[in-house]
């Protein structure tokens, strides 16, 4: 399993399947190949200061080490994205939230992933010259 780093791995899963649940919400993009298992997590500053960030953080990265091994699916990306209800829901209930997250994004349909599967472009759309028909 994988982490994900960079900030287009990111906004492509976020193109996916998506599962809001107390604790976090999962976001799900099968990349249609056979590649690894990467999963990345992201708290934002409106769950609290650093410490309780990290402490969310912690309790997300230990929730899919030890849930997820053996539902995440090769070939896909996860996002989880931290809340505040994460600090206090007793652990067990985050690993049962997860199980059943996985299951709604598994289920939902591949083929939002098949259609966004390339990230987004960098820059403006680019203009092609056309020939001004009589100006002047």
């Amino acid at each position: 399993m994988r982490r994900l780093r960079q900030r287009a791995d990111f906004l492509a899963a976020a193109t996916g399947a998506k599962a809001p649940v107390t604790g976090f919400v999962l976001q799900a993009l099968d990349r249609c190949e056979d590649g690894p298992v990467r999963v990345g997590f992201t708290v934002s500053g409106k769950v609290g200061s650093a410490v309780e960030r990290n402490r969310v953080r912690r309790r997300l990265r230990e929730m899919v080490r030890l849930a997820g091994r053996d539902r995440l699916r090769p070939g896909h990306d996860y996002v989880l994205i931290g809340r505040r209800a994460a600090l206090t829901l007793p652990f067990a209930r985050l690993i049962e939230d997860f199980d059943r997250a996985l299951h709604r994004v598994h289920a939902q349909n591949c083929r939002a992933g098949r259609m966004n599967q390339n990230p987004p472009r960098r820059g403006g759309a680019r203009r092609l010259a056309t020939p001004h028909a009589g100006s002047h």
